[in-house]
């Protein structure tokens, strides 16, 4: 079970270096058309939006997987390892309500999204904003393996504080030895 999340989160890793780069060919191209040709391309403008909205929502899956989103732990941290669980237990459970939310909104809105097109490319608007329902179930899904993990006990003590630590926290990586003697 393992092998086929870690290949869907590189699958994941692979569409998102991939709506980078046509965000990037697409801006960089209408640049180009505008200044050299006094011109440009009005689908892409449109359509690296939508690649921005769909790279940001799948990056925010991608990065609750490795624990890359913003927090605070400074109280946490201070905890026996007994409120470090509890802290955790209600943080996933928050998570996991804020999730079910988002995903009910957006089943509510669903049809309103349907019906509406993009005024470029005549898209359904569902394509841009039913990202929401891969990333609600996605970010859902995690908490909940954290929950099950925490409350079963599989949840070693050092994992319990959910914040990894900032390049500023880390050990300066030792510089070379040219630059030391000048």
């Amino acid at each position: 079970m393992g092998r086929v999340v870690d290949g869907l989160f590189k699958a994941a890793e692979a569409v998102l270096a991939a709506l980078l780069l046509a965000m990037v060919l697409m801006v960089f191209g209408n640049v180009v058309l505008r200044y050299a040709f006094n011109g440009g391309i009005t689908v892409s403008e449109e359509l690296s939006r939508f690649c921005f909205v769909w790279l940001v929502f799948i990056g925010a899956v991608v990065a609750m997987r490795e624990g890359a989103h913003l927090g605070m732990d400074t109280l946490v941290a201070r905890l026996a390892p007994r409120g470090q669980r509890l802290c955790r237990i209600a943080n996933e459970l928050l998570v996991i309500a804020c999730c079910a939310m988002f995903f009910w909104g957006t089943v509510r809105q669903h049809e309103v999204n349907a019906t509406n097109s993009a005024p470029v490319t005549g898209l359904s608007m569902i394509w841009v904003f039913g990202i929401a329902y891969v990333t609600s179930l996605g970010i859902g899904l995690l908490a909940a393996h954290q929950l099950w993990r925490v409350i079963s006990g599989r949840m070693p003590d050092a994992e319990l504080v959910a914040i990894r630590e900032t390049e500023e926290t880390l050990p300066a990586a030792p510089r070379p030895a040219q630059e030391l003697r000048a």
